[in-house]
């Protein structure tokens, strides 16, 4: 005779355990997927953007203590320099005080690195006129001394564009190295020497070189 007896699937009982694991690892892997999502932005913040399209140097004689100093103005008008290390699209990436920070302690002993040079970035392709000057700040070595120019294109391929050894005679000369005038293409073209001023020192002479009357101050 038929056995009417049904062969049914064995159905393992649910350990309570097992879920409250499960649920606890499912909530931390929730407040770690949370706390990246905070902790990311931050770290994107603290990343620099080293991109360049071009590059500006100005490079003097090392071990010496003279103080040049390269200053950049944009075809809208943003001027970088010393002052003002980033202006626009303009960042002056090593600012070179003679001897003042050629010394670097490592290990606790102290470093010399007689390098003179100052470099100013073009993060943007911006077509226009910028001008180059060369400002002879410090004159410790009083003697002449000779400042090498040079422009550099990054991209699409690096590739020197202008290079031209210019002589500081004296201390507070303000210089123009270079204009030049990037083309929509990013080409460099209308390279001149038309002389402009971008520095503020001059006004701080005129007092000076006038009368006290004219300032109506007492003989």
């Amino acid at each position: 005779m038929a056995s009417s007896y049904k062969r049914t699937a064995k159905i393992p009982r649910a350990d309570p355990f097992i879920d409250l694991l499960f649920n606890t690892l499912l909530g931390f892997s929730f407040l770690f997927l949370v706390s990246l999502l905070f902790i990311n932005p931050k770290a994107d913040q603290a990343k620099v953007d080293k991109q360049a399209e071009y590059i500006i140097t100005a490079t003097w004689p090392k071990n010496l203590a003279d103080d040049v100093d390269l200053w950049m103005r944009s075809p809208v008008g943003h001027t970088v320099s010393y002052l003002a290390k980033e202006a626009g699209w303009l960042n002056l990436e090593r600012d070179d005080r003679g001897e003042l920070n050629d010394a670097l302690e490592i290990d606790g002993k102290k470093e010399v690195h007689p390098i003179n040079q100052e470099i100013i970035t073009i993060r943007k392709r911006q077509a226009g006129e910028y001008i180059v000057n060369l400002y002879y700040y410090t004159a410790k070595s009083r003697k002449p001394v000779p400042v090498d120019i040079r422009i550099d294109r990054i991209n699409p391929k690096y590739e020197i564009v202008y290079r031209k050894t210019i002589e500081l005679k004296n201390q507070d000369e303000e210089v123009t190295a270079v204009r030049f005038t990037v083309e929509e293409d990013g080409s460099v073209g209308n390279i001149n020497q038309l002389p402009a001023t971008l520095t503020p020192y001059a006004l701080d002479h005129i007092p000076s070189l006038l009368p006290d009357a004219m300032w109506g101050k007492p003989e």
